[in-house]
């Protein structure tokens, strides 16, 4: 009896159990909650356990501080009719968001701060969102994002690096609260003068210019205010002084105070300092009420010049005594935090040295690579060959800026020597990294036909591309600029860096500098998502070259070392369109070695002749699964989407160049195989 009974309750408990998990199964916010977070590592479905019930729609999804990492497929996230909130703030999430999740209907606040998010800010419609923080992220581009934004009252788009401020940000007339603080912004403030509703505004840290207080909101109806570390110039009235305080104008820029009566007409004195930059303390330029002062006999007029003397120098020697502390321990914290980041960052390439540079001597310039091959730039000046930016063209360049930036091209600038010649890594004015590539098959090409070859370059943009960002022409020699990308190329990180992470990033102290590359030693390379998700962008950007124009860009020479990788990696490929029959080519060619860069991807292994053949029998054979690379992680259904993109690099590498697919027909194909395991293909 005993036995039957303890049966019964089992029996009663598991259908109970088997009746909960039908009813969350048939919830339909819930499996959308799923599927955004099937590639989030750390993500627990049962913390959404009280809206099992199917009649309870989902309204809130707050997970900060969750330790979560990975990539949310954000367009399931856009069917959740009645979410409101979300917040995801201070995780390790990655990859760009989709522009279908900002046109959720009931969205109010979104809270996405202290991640590893990048890329564009894209809205594809209008959004109700009323406070956004983006902060502490990799945000690079607000695109023409905030036209989608017009009920906006709070935005934090601080510690990104978004470099530019657009002129669009004086749609968002609701907006009060805006913190762009430390995106390393250029220009002027004049995008947001407009904005007069603002009550709070934080712009410091950045490098914009412009006049104060002409070039922003009204000051009036601001309560907070912090232009801080910037360039600006103007005069400041000492009421607004008063009003937000000597923290808000440290180091703002060439700033000086305003003539302003005093409000007692006891004191009608002018307060007035010329050319103040408010780098010393705002105590000495205030004006300074005198107590009146009682007569006082010759003893008290002796003793107190001694009793101020001894007071005086008490106070200067605390003072001494707390700077030479406060030294030592910042000192002493820079040395531990060296040799952190020394540890973290083994893998990251080194910024390069700069050397003060001193012209000698007239041109030609002569400059000498690893290989014992050389180059030589045929001018007698270097700031007589102007460097053309496409992106930023008033930033003012010369051949010359590109020799000190390059420490005159030395070899500990040199980061690789390719196919169309050395490229080197630099750090021009501004803080712009670039990597400058030596174009040596170029060289008899001639001027006109060099300024039309790069301005048509310029003009191809897409995400999986890396356009160039400049030229210029030194003599014979044709050099173009690429953003520089810290990650490196993807055969660095297929081939040559370890797969094991054995440290726990903290990326809340981490600087940019310390960030750029450092996941590189993640156990991503293990996972078949991250290569599937780096194929499809491959596929896309190679699509965009063959069938978005009106005749087909040829790459010529697809190989790993020319795929580069962004910080959420992204692939970006690189040196397309340089080839001889560029344009209205073959492309044949092209797809045989996307093929390739397919097999290296899924079996670990250099795409050779014989690589591509023991591939190709293997899959003919059925037995594709035999050349899968061992560092994957295998199992269920993701063996038979390994096999099924073998397949597709079986057909681009057919050996009848008529029977290999075209690209459009390839980026289909490698979409279809399991697109929930990769970002929002």
């Amino acid at each position: 009896m005993k036995i039957f009974f303890t049966f019964f309750i089992f029996l009663s408990l598991f259908a109970f159990s088997s009746k909960s998990e039908s009813t969350c199964k048939n919830n339909t916010d819930l499996s959308l909650v799923s599927k955004a977070f099937s590639s989030v590592y750390g993500f627990n479905i049962t913390w959404f356990s009280s809206n099992c019930s199917s009649t309870i729609p989902i309204t809130v999804i707050k997970l900060s501080s969750r330790n979560l990492t990975g990539t949310v497929s954000w367009k399931y996230l856009r069917n959740l009719s009645h979410l409101r909130t979300v917040d995801l703030s201070n995780n390790s999430l990655k990859g760009s968001v989709h522009p279908l999740f900002w046109s959720i209907s009931s969205l109010v606040e979104v809270n996405l701060s202290k991640n590893k998010l990048g890329g564009t800010i894209a809205v594809t419609s209008s959004s109700h969102i009323q406070r956004l923080d983006l902060s502490f992220n990799r945000f690079t581009n607000l695109g023409s994002t905030f036209y989608g934004f017009p009920n906006l009252t709070s935005l934090d788009l601080s510690h990104n690096d978004l470099k530019i401020l657009p002129f669009w940000f004086n749609n968002l007339t609701k907006l009060e609260n805006l913190s762009i603080s430390s995106c390393n912004i250029y220009g002027n403030p004049k995008p947001i003068s407009h904005i007069k509703s603002l009550k709070h505004l934080d712009v410091s840290f950045n490098h914009m210019n412009g006049t104060f207080p002409n070039d922003f909101p009204p000051i009036s109806s601001l309560n907070f205010l912090n232009i801080s570390f910037n360039n600006f110039t103007g005069l400041i009235p000492q009421d607004q002084f008063a009003k937000f305080g000597n923290s808000s104008f440290i180091h703002a820029g060439h700033l000086q105070t305003k003539n302003v009566k005093l409000p007692n007409p006891k004191n009608s004195s002018e307060f007035h300092i010329k050319h103040h930059n408010f780098t010393t303390p705002p105590h000495k330029m205030l004006p300074i009420k005198q107590k009146p002062t009682k007569p006082m006999d010759k003893n008290t007029k002796r003793k107190k010049p001694k009793s101020r003397k001894k007071v005086l120098i008490i106070a200067i020697s605390a003072a001494s005594a707390f700077l030479i502390l406060a030294i030592g321990s910042v000192i002493l914290c820079l040395y531990k935090r060296r040799k952190t980041v020394a540890r973290k960052n083994k893998w990251l390439i080194s910024k390069p040295i700069q050397i003060p540079f001193r012209m000698d001597k007239s041109g030609p310039f002569s400059f000498e690579t690893e290989s014992g091959s050389s180059w030589v730039a045929d001018i007698k000046e270097p700031s007589s060959a102007p460097v053309v930016m496409f992106e930023k063209p008033l930033m003012n360049f010369t051949f010359k800026d590109l020799i000190a930036a390059t420490s005159h091209f030395g070899k500990e600038s040199l980061l690789a020597e390719g196919r169309c010649g050395p490229v080197y890594r630099a750090v021009l004015p501004g803080d712009l990294h670039v990597a400058i590539k030596v174009l040596e098959h170029a060289r008899e090409l001639g001027h006109d036909d060099a300024i039309a070859l790069f301005e048509d370059l310029s003009k191809l943009k897409h995400p999986n591309l890396l356009p160039i960002s400049g030229f210029c022409i030194a003599g014979k020699e044709k050099l173009v600029l690429y953003e520089f990308m810290a990650n490196g190329d993807l055969h660095r990180w297929l081939h040559e860096l370890p797969t094991a992470a054995t440290n726990v990033e903290d990326w809340t102290t981490d600087t940019w500098e310390q960030q750029n590359g450092s996941h590189l030693t993640s156990p991503e390379k293990m996972e078949w998502h991250t290569r599937h998700r780096i194929a499809v962008g491959i596929a896309r950007g190679l699509a965009y070259l063959h069938h978005a124009q009106s005749k087909p860009v040829v790459h010529g020479h697809l190989i790993l070392s020319n795929i580069l990788l962004a910080d959420d990696f992204e692939p970006r490929i690189a040196d397309f369109g340089l080839s001889h029959d560029r344009v209205g080519g073959s492309t044949e060619k092209d797809v045989y070695d996307f093929g390739v860069v397919l097999v290296e991807l899924l079996t670990g292994k250099a795409g050779s002749d014989d690589t591509i053949k023991w591939v190709r029998r293997l899959v003919k054979d059925g037995h594709g699964a035999d050349a899968l690379d061992s560092r994957l992680r295998l199992g269920g259904d993701s063996v038979s989407g390994m096999v099924e993109c073998l397949r597709v690099g079986y057909l681009c590498t057919a050996e009848s160049p008529n029977k290999r697919p075209r690209m459009q027909q390839v980026l289909g194909l490698v979409k279809d195989i399991h697109p929930t395991n990769s970002e929002l293909i």
